[in-house]
């Protein structure tokens, strides 16, 4: 063998050794965790009848588990009872994954349609167990939103895939009429960490990191899909989400800045078939999530 060959052979040999080397590292560096329940294998059913007034029909809500609440809800209203479901299971091979779909919700009573879009949506936090007329009005006042968490990971990993139409949105309040929208909907992937606290009833928050990632076309399953959280100032404060206080009250959660150095409280991961506000969206809009986990940097 030639001396120049033989060189080369090991050149080539040191550097391949070396990729694996700093992949074995790179890999031994971090920390993987599935989010509990991420894996949507345990699911739940409730059956309700629906008032005979609207169909009387019997609908199944599915629940997830764990810490994961979804915008399937059963409200009541003037003693009228109706079941929303834009979130179930659906077969991912031999195993589930989660689907939700925005829907144009149809109610016909006393020969009137009244339509609300729905929009399906997955977090952690809970849905209120019946729905009320007035927190119906004000979809966001039903929702007890985040679970206490002190991690602070590096990124968020899930496998997801999205049907996402090219159409104007509709805006659709539980009326009689609907109304089209300029712009096309989204669906969305959410991770938000807060350090929280309560004074006087009110509930504040430092938002401390934040991933995000907008999804504005379909695609098929997208495995191991990666969102690093950003610590510190990045995004938009919001006043959108809600909890209990330490008095059973519903409130805002009161984002007054960003703060990286202090360690979270809570974390909000959202999922949805949509980005619009309540009510607003487009019918037929899917995504699918599976397999959600958080990674984290070793020290």
């Amino acid at each position: 063998m030639k001396v120049n060959e033989f060189l080369s052979r090991v050149l080539v040999s040191g550097a391949i050794i070396t990729i694996l080397f700093a992949t074995l590292t790179t890999n031994a560096q971090e920390r993987i965790e599935l989010f509990p329940f991420g894996d949507f294998e345990s699911w739940s059913e409730q059956q309700i009848k629906e008032s005979s007034l609207i169909g009387g029909e019997t609908r199944t809500l599915y629940k997830i588990g764990g810490s994961w609440g979804s915008s399937n809800a059963h409200a009541k209203a003037l003693g009228i009872d109706k079941v929303s479901v834009s979130v179930c299971p659906e077969r991912r091979g031999d195993n589930w994954c989660c689907r939700m779909e925005s829907k144009l919700e149809v109610v016909s009573a006393i020969g009137i349609d009244f339509k609300a879009l729905a929009t399906g949506s997955i977090f952690t936090g809970k849905m209120v167990d019946v729905v009320s007329m007035k927190q119906s009005t004000d979809p966001t006042s039903a929702i007890n939103m985040g679970v206490p968490f002190t991690g602070r990971p590096s990124a968020l990993i899930l496998d997801y895939k999205a049907f996402i139409q090219n159409q104007n949105a509709v805006y659709a309040p539980a009326k009689t009429h609907v109304k089209n929208v300029n712009g096309h909907d989204a669906g969305q992937i959410l991770l938000i960490l807060q350090h929280r606290w309560e004074e006087n009833g009110h509930v504040y928050a430092y938002r401390v990191g934040t991933a995000q990632q907008i999804v504005n076309r379909s695609t098929d399953w997208k495995n191991d899909f990666r969102i690093p959280v950003h610590y510190g100032k990045t995004g938009q404060l919001s006043n959108d989400f809600k909890m209990y206080n330490s008095k059973g009250q519903m409130v805002p959660i009161e984002e007054i800045d960003w703060r990286e150095d202090v360690e979270p409280t809570h974390i909000i991961i959202q999922i949805s078939a949509g980005n619009m506000p309540p009510f607003t969206g487009c019918p037929g809009n899917i995504m699918w999530c599976d397999n959600i986990r958080l990674a984290y940097a070793a020290h």
